[in-house]
């Protein structure tokens, strides 16, 4: 069962059921059977189980009802709430944050991937061990005397903390190697594009599209964690005489984002993000057929801006699944997009629409940098 408790007023308030229905999605990609949605409208979350206590109590007797067995909040819960509710609800309580991160872990193939997960899964549980130990805990220590489960407690965050520091020097070693590839690169002069966007934008499609080369399509949210990499070779429009030599564009699709995206797992996924602000070329890919294209782009605009900082990378905005839309909604895209200053194409990874003039923007040529830095891809304007 999904349970929304977004705060009176606020944009959660008024988009409520597309973040429920978002979550539903993620449910289904970890695997889970939605049976049922309740919303509760908040001005400010309860310290014991985030919503009122009548609401909390109503969700106990719908589960009774449809015989579910877990409760997913699309809201971030504290330890102390998540405890709460599993005791008065007698199932497995999740939240958003921890859905996502289950998620990760199933989807992550590549060492530096499942390095990276479970970096972010400790990090979220270092603060949420007493939910694991509340059998232990009831015999309390005092002073000179500690009891078994604060023992406990204390042995397993040191070792998390342990496990932590050890992970993170090994990320950091990730991160160098993965530096003096991009150096490799730099010496035989490829250009680099970077494919970031929403997740399920269709940015994997798009890049088996671009190059030709296979790579894993799904349409699930987060099909795809690691990152991909593939390289072409494309006429140099700067000297189009005969005899001249193809230059190499390596295309690289990174993690996708999403609405609320977990603070551990950006941190986490920081050295795979930084391919974007080393990238000559970032294509910020949208699912232009969305209904909330807008506060996607929105979405990843906030999070690419903080990564790229004051990267000289170029934005490129691929309004992608174009042949989803008629004439009308195509045209009302594109004015969307130039009045906010966005470098534009209407693409279709299944249609192939778009794809030529998108190389040709990301392809090798004389292209003037942003002087300013990247435009937010998602400030309105």
């Amino acid at each position: 069962m999904l349970v929304g408790a977004p705060r009176k007023g606020s944009p959660e308030a008024r988009d409520v059921e597309e973040h429920l229905d978002e979550l539903a999605r993620l449910a289904d990609t970890a695997g889970a059977a939605v049976v049922g949605r309740i919303v509760q409208f908040i001005a400010k979350p309860t310290p014991d189980l985030y919503i009122g206590q009548g609401k909390a109590e109503e969700v106990g007797r719908r589960l009774l009802d449809l015989g579910a067995g877990l409760v997913i909040f699309d809201e971030e819960l504290s330890p102390r709430q998540g405890k709460h509710l599993e005791d008065l609800l007698k199932v497995r309580v999740m939240d958003r944050t921890e859905l996502i991160l289950d998620i990760f872990a199933l989807r992550a193939r590549s060492r530096e991937a499942k390095m990276q997960v479970e970096l972010a899964q400790l990090e979220y549980s270092v603060s949420r061990l007493t939910r694991m130990w509340v059998h232990l805990s009831r015999i309390r220590g005092g002073i000179g005397l500690r009891g078994p489960g604060e023992t406990q407690l204390e042995t397993d965050r040191r070792m998390i903390r342990r496990k932590i520091g050890q992970l993170k020097q090994k990320l950091v070693e990730v991160a160098e190697h993965r530096s003096r590839l991009r150096a490799r690169t730099d010496d035989r002069h490829v250009v680099k594009v970077a494919l970031v966007g929403y997740t399920n934008a269709g940015k994997s499609s798009l890049l088996r599209a671009l190059t030709g080369a296979e790579a894993h399509v799904e349409d699930r949210l987060f099909a795809t964690l690691d990152t991909q990499s593939r390289e072409v070779a494309l006429p140099d429009t700067r000297h189009p005489t005969p005899g001249t030599q193809p230059v190499r564009v390596r295309y690289t699709d990174t993690v996708g984002f999403i609405r609320k995206l977990p603070h551990d797992l950006v941190a986490s996924f920081r050295a795979t993000l930084e391919e974007a602000a080393d990238a000559d070329v970032v294509v910020h890919v949208v699912d232009a057929s969305h209904p909330a294209w807008e506060d996607q782009a929105e979405v990843v605009g906030e999070v690419l801006h903080g990564v790229l900082g004051a990267s000289e990378s170029r934005v490129v905005v691929a309004l992608n699944k174009a042949d989803l839309l008629g004439p009308e909604d195509a045209t009302e895209r594109e004015r969307a997009a130039a009045q906010r200053g966005w470098e534009a194409v209407l693409t279709s990874a299944k249609a192939g629409l778009g794809l030529a003039r998108l190389r040709a923007l990301c392809g090798p040529g004389d292209r003037p940098r942003q002087p300013e830095g990247p435009r937010r891809t998602g400030d309105r304007g």
